[in-house]
């Protein structure tokens, strides 16, 4: 089964507490804690694909605007309390599996290597109807 694995950032004192402002020694740890984290599920044969994303402040919302051209505003909602940091799309064999690989990346390194404990969220890829309906 396949399972999308998203990992949600607190907004609130990001630009004053997030990565940005962490010493190069603690992003280099996240970073290699992520590309060792990533090896072991493609060694493993679990990982489909992993991506960090930009900043919220680069997120656009687009709809149809009559007529099918795009509309384009800023996003996400400033309501928001939280923002997606990076996903993984996971193929294993239990939903057991997906949420220990969930709480692992959870607990990536942070500044001085305190555990993030970032909420991520874990939802099943649903596949399409068979091609013969």
């Amino acid at each position: 089964m396949k399972y999308m694995l998203m990992m949600h950032a607190p907004r609130a004192g990001w630009k004053d507490a997030g990565i940005g402002t962490w010493p190069p020694e603690d992003i280099k740890a996240h970073i290699g804690f992520m590309i060792r984290f990533n090896k072991e599920l493609t060694e493993a044969g679990e990982l489909v694909d992993a991506q960090g994303l930009a900043m919220p402040e680069e997120a656009r919302v687009v709809r149809a605007k009559k007529g099918g051209g795009p509309e384009v505003t800023d996003g996400p909602f400033p309501e928001a309390k939280e923002f997606l940091a990076g996903f993984w799309i996971i193929d294993c064999e239990t939903t057991e599996r997906a949420y220990e690989i969930a709480a692992r990346v959870s607990a990536a390194p942070g500044k001085e290597g305190v555990p993030l404990n970032m909420p991520v969220e874990v939802r099943q890829v649903m596949s399409g109807p068979p091609e013969d309906l």
